[in-house]
């Protein structure tokens, strides 16, 4: 599981920024604040995303792709929760693997594998599959909001 001690903090921290994110460092041992999961996995609240070392980077992508998807009077009251939004999580968990390809070391292909190996499930079992294949509706919710442009390809309906 790639951690965010294996790429460089100052890109994911510029790659968040480009959405208006702040990216904190939380040290070694300490409690990530606004973890919905708890351990090592990435925290949230309003604009800010927490990660330490060893979090996983599938993990701070996908927080902070909760946060980017989000308008800014609605990010302003996030602490922990982003959403109970069906549509959202699916589209997050796009927006995650195409942030991915932004960040040296990282790239979508292994984005797929990490979320596959933390235990993601998908109806055609595994990341890569719903993103290629079953996530048409998620590729629009996204292009809608100009988060992305639509794959020149048509995925499967």
């Amino acid at each position: 599981m790639l951690t965010l001690a294996d790429i460089a903090f100052d890109h994911a921290r510029a790659l968040l920024a480009r959405y208006g994110l702040e990216l904190v460092r939380v040290a070694d041992g300490e409690a990530i604040p606004g973890s919905y999961w708890g351990d090592s996995e990435a925290g949230i609240i309003a604009s800010t995303v927490y990660a330490r070392a060893d979090t996983p980077v599938h993990s701070l992508l996908h927080e902070a792709c909760h946060l980017i998807v989000l308008p800014p009077q609605r990010r302003a009251a996030v602490h922990t929760d982003a959403t109970d939004s069906v549509e959202e999580e699916d589209a997050v968990l796009v927006l995650q693997t195409v942030l991915a390809d932004a960040l040296p070391g990282v790239g979508r292909e292994r984005m797929y594998a990490d979320m596959d190996a933390w235990g993601y499930t998908f109806r055609l079992g595994s990341a890569k599959a719903y993103v290629e294949q079953d996530a048409q509706t998620s590729w629009q919710w996204l292009a809608e909001r100009g988060l992305v442009q639509l794959p020149q390809r048509t995925l499967a309906a």
